[in-house]
């Protein structure tokens, strides 16, 4: 989130917590970025080179890391940063301590971007409102609505975009004084008087090692922090989380993708997926896509909104009108 290197200044990148943005002639509106130069990057026109070749499965892909270097596959990559116990504690541990070195307020998270707090909202308002009247029509709804944060941080989007559509919110947040943050601000003034929007638990546990409480949620909304998450761990944290959602609830994933591969940032130990990539792991998951739209215009990188559901989708059987199968033909 927050530096410039000044060797490369031919081309800017914003990186949003888990992910990396060009900029060609606008800056996308989006929270948690950082402004970096990757002289790597610059050979790499869109789409990026990755393997033009029929595939079975997207971890076939290759992809590349902010230094330059190319994998042929993401299994490749994730034995090499994940193969072993080892590396795989330290993985977590510096992506950790990456944060912790970054302040707790909403200009240090936005690394001096805080005008795109808006525009995110607004998207993600306009999707969760879709959302909650499909699912939860308020002359059904008999009990207040949970929602989880996940990857939380100072509760920038429990405080601006949760809070008012839930009746309670829960915070999840591994970086201790990002998460204090939020809850000196979700506690305190108006919020604490409010009995019927407000947050509740906050916890500073990893994505990876947190299971919820059996039903307790409408909605887990996960943002810009799944990318921490190798792709094992992406898989088993789903499936304990499944517990968590009421009949009906939903996961809201909203992330950036990559055109195609991966992208693997070695700073802060993320990686950047691509749709077709996040597809194969829901699939993996047990889950099915209720809903997607993208959250901001296109640049190297899009940013999307996955809706998940643990059923599967109704088949629509079509049938041939009479009208139709009756017609006359006309015989050649």
């Amino acid at each position: 989130l927050n530096s410039i290197n000044k060797k490369e200044e031919r081309t800017v990148f914003i990186h949003f917590r888990s992910t990396w943005v060009m900029l060609c002639c606008w800056v996308p509106c989006h929270p948690v970025l950082r402004i970096r130069n990757i002289s790597a990057y610059i050979r790499h026109s869109s789409p990026f080179p990755f393997r033009q070749i029929q595939r079975i499965s997207c971890m076939d892909a290759g992809g590349l890391d902010n230094n330059g270097r190319e994998y042929t596959t993401a299994d490749e990559m994730w034995r090499e940063q994940t193969g072993d116990l080892n590396k795989k504690t330290l993985w977590y541990r510096e992506g950790v301590s990456y944060w912790e070195g970054v302040n707790a307020t909403v200009e240090g998270v936005l690394g001096g971007f805080s005008d795109v707090n808006e525009p995110d909202i607004s998207c993600s308002d306009d999707f969760l409102k879709i959302l909650l009247s499909e699912r939860f029509p308020s002359d059904v709804k008999s009990q207040p609505l949970v929602a989880l944060d996940c990857g939380s941080g100072i509760g920038r989007v429990t405080k601006n975009l949760l809070i008012r559509h839930f009746n309670e919110v829960d915070l999840l947040e591994p970086v201790s004084h990002f998460l204090e943050a939020a809850r000196e601000t979700l506690t305190s003034g108006a919020y604490a008087n409010s009995d019927m929007h407000k947050a509740v638990n906050f916890y500073c546990v990893p994505l990876q090692d947190f299971t919820p409480d059996t039903g307790r949620y409408d909605v887990i909304w996960i943002q810009w922090c799944i990318g921490h998450l190798t792709d094992d761990d992406f898989i088993t944290f789903f499936k304990r989380a499944k517990v968590g959602l009421k009949p009906g609830g939903l996961f809201v994933l909203k992330e950036n993708i990559s055109r195609s591969g991966f992208v693997l940032d070695n700073d802060d130990r993320s990686i950047t997926r691509s749709d077709s990539y996040f597809r194969e792991l829901f699939s993996r998951c047990g889950l099915h896509i209720y809903k997607a739209k993208k959250g901001f215009p296109d640049g190297l990188f899009a940013v999307k909104m996955y809706a998940l559901t643990t059923e599967a989708p109704k088949k629509v059987h079509r049938t041939r009108s009479k009208t139709q199968s009756n017609r006359p033909r006309k015989i050649m």
